[in-house]
C-alpha cells in the first residue's frame, strides 16, 4: 500500500498535475492528497523518524527555522570531519563548501558558494568568504572576500576587502583597511594598511606603505600597474596607471608616480 502510494505521488509530481502556484499555500499537503485521489491513485500515511523532514515553510519565520536546522546539520558534518567550529550557532556554511580537517572557523562567519578552506587555516571571526580558495595555514580575520584566492600561510585582515580576481601568493599579507581587486600579490609581499590596490601585479618580497593608492581609473578606462620584486613603496604614494616599478626600486613618502 505504502509503496503504491509512493509511486502514485512520484508519478503525480512528474506529470506536473499539481499547480506550482499553490506552493505558497498552507493547504499544499491536502492538495497533493486530493490530486492523487482524483487521479485514481492511493494515498497512505508514513511515519517519519525525524519531525524536521515534514516541516512546512509558509512564512519567513518558518524559513529561518528550517535554515537553522540545515545550518546545524552542515556544521555537524564538518565537525565530525575534524573542522573546529567555535560557535556553530553563529557560523553559516553553504552545502557546497569544502573545509579540510584542523581548520578553525570562529564565530559570526559565513562561507558560501564554491569556497574551499585548507588544513590549519583560520577563518573569522566575522568573516565572509564567497567563492574563495583559502590554502592551508592561511588566516582571514574580520574580512570580506569574494571570488579570489588566498595562498598558503597568507594573512588577511582585520577589515580587509578582497574583490574578484585577486590572488595572494604564499606568505603574503593584507592588513587593516586594505581593498584589493583584480590583482596578484607576490610571495611574502605586504600591503599592511589603509591602501587600495586595483588592476595590479606585484612581485615577491615587496612592501606597500600605508595609504598607497594604485590609481587605476582615468575616468574612462582601467589601467594596469606593475611593481617588481623587493620594492619599497613609501607611505601615501600615488601610482598612476599605466605605470611600472622595477625590481628593488623605492619611492619616497608622498610621491606621485606617473
Amino acid at each position: 500500500m505504502k509503496e503504491k502510494a509512493k509511486t502514485d505521488l512520484i508519478n503525480l509530481l512528474e506529470s506536473q498535475v499539481i499547480d506550482l502556484s499553490m506552493m505558497s499555500k498552507i493547504e499544499l499537503g491536502d492538495d497533493v492528497i486530493a490530486e492523487i485521489k482524483t487521479s485514481g491513485g492511493k494515498a497512505a500515511a508514513i511515519l517519519s523518524n525525524d519531525y524536521s523532514e515534514t516541516l512546512g515553510i509558509n512564512d519567513r519565520s518558518q524559513l529561518a527555522d528550517c535554515a537553522a536546522i540545515m545550518r546545524d546539520r552542515i556544521n555537524y558534518e564538518h565537525m565530525l570531519n575534524g573542522v573546529e567550529i567555535i560557535d556553530p550557532t553563529t557560523t553559516w556554511i553553504d552545502s557546497g563548501v569544502k573545509i579540510a580537517a584542523d581548520a578553525t572557523i570562529f564565530p559570526e562567519s559565513w562561507l558560501a558558494g564554491t569556497t574551499t578552506v585548507g588544513a590549519k587555516a583560520i577563518i573569522g571571526p566575522r568573516t565572509t568568504l564567497m567563492n574563495v580558495k583559502v590554502a592551508g595555514g592561511a588566516s582571514v580575520i574580520e574580512s570580506n572576500c569574494v571570488d579570489c584566492e588566498i595562498g598558503a600561510d597568507a594573512k588577511v585582515g582585520p577589515y580587509s576587502y578582497l574583490r574578484a580576481d585577486t590572488s595572494l601568493a604564499t606568505g603574503a599579507k593584507v592588513g587593516a583597511y586594505v581593498e584589493i581587486k583584480n590583482s596578484s600579490i607576490g610571495a611574502g609581499t605586504k600591503v599592511p594598511h589603509l591602501s587600495y590596490v586595483g588592476d595590479a601585479e606585484i612581485g615577491s618580497g615587496t612592501n606597500i606603505g600605508a595609504a598607497t593608492v594604485f590609481v587605476n581609473y582615468d575616468g574612462v578606462e582601467k589601467h594596469k600597474t606593475k611593481v617588481g620584486n623587493e620594492v619599497r613603496i613609501g607611505s601615501d604614494t600615488m601610482l598612476v596607471a599605466p605605470v611600472s616599478i622595477g625590481d628593488g626600486a623605492y619611492t619616497a613618502a608622498g610621491s606621485v608616480i606617473t
